[in-house]
């Protein structure tokens, strides 16, 4: 084969240190969102939907097969960690959580995992973040539990 191909979905999911409430305001929750995609673009990983709420935010992107996840998310933290701090005295204490998670999509749930991408303000009227993210990984589940 003379090139190579890889086609990978994969949703991430990063909070704000100590899970602070730093983008509530949704105009500036909307340009973050906008802003990460650009960076994305920029290392060749095409978004597919980023949302989030408060306190996170959910990427769903086609990886690039020319980096790895950990490059791609510092690249994605540092960023947009220094965009926020641009935005105004009020962000000047904003910061990542150091962790993430990072899971492969099958090409058959893309649809089903961008809807929930979708929904995510809906979805955390009943779900808190830490259940949300111990859903995402039952290992950790059956281990805190």
């Amino acid at each position: 084969m003379p090139q190579s191909l890889a086609r990978i979905a994969l949703h991430i999911v990063f909070s704000t240190k100590n899970r602070a409430f730093f983008l509530k305001d949704l105009e500036l929750r909307s340009r973050l969102h906008a802003y990460v995609a650009g960076i994305l673009q920029s290392i060749n990983c095409e978004p597919i939907l980023i949302n989030g709420v408060e306190d996170h935010v959910h990427i769903l992107c086609n990886f690039p097969r020319t980096i790895t996840v950990a490059a791609l998310m510092e690249e994605v933290k540092k960023s947009s960690s220094k965009w926020m701090k641009e935005q105004g005295p009020a962000h000047r204490d904003f910061f990542w959580q150091q962790g993430y998670g990072a899971f492969s999509v099958s090409q058959s749930n893309v649809e089903q995992v961008r809807a929930y991408v979708a929904t995510q303000a809906e979805h955390h009227r009943n779900v808190s973040f830490q259940d949300e993210f111990r859903a995402l990984m039952p290992q950790a589940r059956d281990r805190d539990g």
